[in-house]
């Protein structure tokens, strides 16, 4: 059943706004849109919306369970981690101040962050004891298999070189139970490791932007086939980054705090004469997000998967198309090559057609389906390996955009959630959802 709600008058946070208060189309669907129980992989899904409040969604997008803060992201927690309870999500607790340099897309505004339970109760928070007395957390937050958190953070401070007074700086801190930092890492510490060139380098310097690097993404390489075959720089501890404004992703090796891998900034511009061909050599991402190793048992494990938004950012800007599109990213991290992809031409669509220039997720999926985050438009579908469109959610969670004062439904990354992470009893469906058939659609992107 396609759901069709009214666009206007909207309910956003306790207050309407009448139908001329906003140019928007009347009509527009939220909820599933499409979903075909047999070809999809059936499971939850966990977001935080424009609304401030993290959901939980069953594969008909019935609201399952709600906890009323937001998580930038909302990341669930491993049972085997916590004793085997179910249901444990990360999330942002408590704001602050962000001051003169907070904005959308920095933890500046970010006092404390925590660990609760499936009821909502928080059972461990951290943000007090944090350097200067508050988490600043952004874009990640990851439980380690040592009771440990690992947290991406901001730091405003001088640094030596830079045009701006103050950077706003990139840390990981790794925090005990009970919130010691253990292990730290500073971005600016590490410039000469990210692959950029000289006359780079002094771009990087004189950015105005004090957000220079805007690393959007934190995660754990975990288990995978290179490093069982004697490879180092993939040790499963080690920490994998992506940098949004400079177009490099980088594995940190843990015990030294060193660049040990590194792919962009500077790639090869696509070739639109061989933008379909696989495999061939990785060609320029830009402004990337959710890079991570695919885990172990599933298809394509030990590759890298990543949204490209192909949004502007580079020292200097790299060079968009006038139609350019989003892509997912399938990447053999040995040699260098795109094995798997996805865009709007793989679905026969002109390239604005799946395309999030700012915010946006992939995961692969146990049975090689592949859930991607159409972030700015708040619009989730899952992938078969050769394209098909086999489920489609659309948030109808509304808030403020980005930035601005305008209203949107974005969603910065949307996770799958297996069934039994959830409480025994939890409720779900699974019923088919027939979209309809507009024109001619087809979908075959290549693997």
């Amino acid at each position: 059943m396609l759901r069709i709600k009214t666009a206007l008058p909207v309910l956003l946070s306790g207050a309407v706004l009448s139908a001329g208060a906003l140019a928007a189309p009347s009509v527009y669907p939220t909820g599933v849109t499409r979903y075909d129980p047999n070809k999809a992989f059936n499971q939850y899904v966990i977001f935080s919306g424009a609304d401030k409040q993290t959901h939980l969604i069953d594969m008909n997008g019935n609201e399952v369970r709600t906890w009323p803060q937001a998580g930038f992201p909302s990341a669930i927690i491993d049972p085997k981690l916590v004793g085997g309870e179910r249901g444990h999500v990360l999330l942002q607790l408590s704001e602050k101040d962000p001051g003169k340099l907070g904005s959308a897309g920095n933890g500046l505004g970010n006092q404390s962050v925590g660990e609760l339970d499936w009821s909502g109760k928080v059972v461990w928070q951290w943000g007090d004891k944090a350097p200067g007395g508050a988490a600043q957390q952004h874009h990640d937050q990851r439980r380690l298999s040592n009771g440990n958190t690992v947290v991406l953070a901001n730091k405003v401070h001088k640094v030596k070189g830079f045009k701006v007074p103050e950077v706003i700086d990139d840390a990981i801190y790794e925090v005990s139970p009970d919130g010691a930092v253990k292990w730290q890492w500073l971005a600016s510490e590490h410039l000469n490791e990210f692959g950029f060139t000289a006359e780079q380098l002094k771009l990087v310097r004189a950015s105005g932007n004090p957000d220079y690097l805007h690393i959007n993404n934190l995660s754990l390489v975990g288990p995978n086939k290179w490093f069982d075959a004697g490879d180092k720089r993939f040790n499963p501890d080690n920490l994998l980054i992506d940098s949004r404004n400079a177009n490099f992703i980088a594995i940190i090796d843990k015990s030294s705090g060193k660049v040990v891998w590194r792919l962009g900034p500077n790639l090869p511009l696509i070739n639109p004469k061989t933008a379909q061909k696989l495999p061939r050599p990785v060609d320029q991402f830009v402004g990337q997000h959710d890079a991570h190793i695919i885990p172990a048992g599933l298809p394509g494990a030990g590759n890298l998967l990543v949204f490209d938004n192909q949004g502007a950012a580079g020292y200097p800007n790299v060079t968009l198309g006038l139609i350019s599109g989003s892509r997912v990213l399938e990447i053999d991290p040995q040699k260098n090559q795109i094995v798997w992809q996805y865009s709007a031409a793989n679905s026969k669509q002109p390239g604005w057609a799946f395309y999030s220039s700012f915010i946006g997720s992939a995961r692969r999926l146990p049975n090689g389906n592949t859930l991607i985050d159409e972030g700015m438009n708040g619009r989730f579908f899952q992938l078969t390996a050769n394209g098909e469109n086999v489920w489609e959610y659309i948030s109808p969670y509304l808030g403020k955009a980005p930035g601005s004062d305008a209203i949107s439904n974005w969603v910065y990354r949307a996770l799958p959630v297996s069934y039994d992470w959830v409480p025994t009893g939890t409720p779900r469906s699974e019923t088919a959802d027939i979209a309809p058939v507009v024109g001619v659609q087809q979908t075959n992107a290549s693997r």
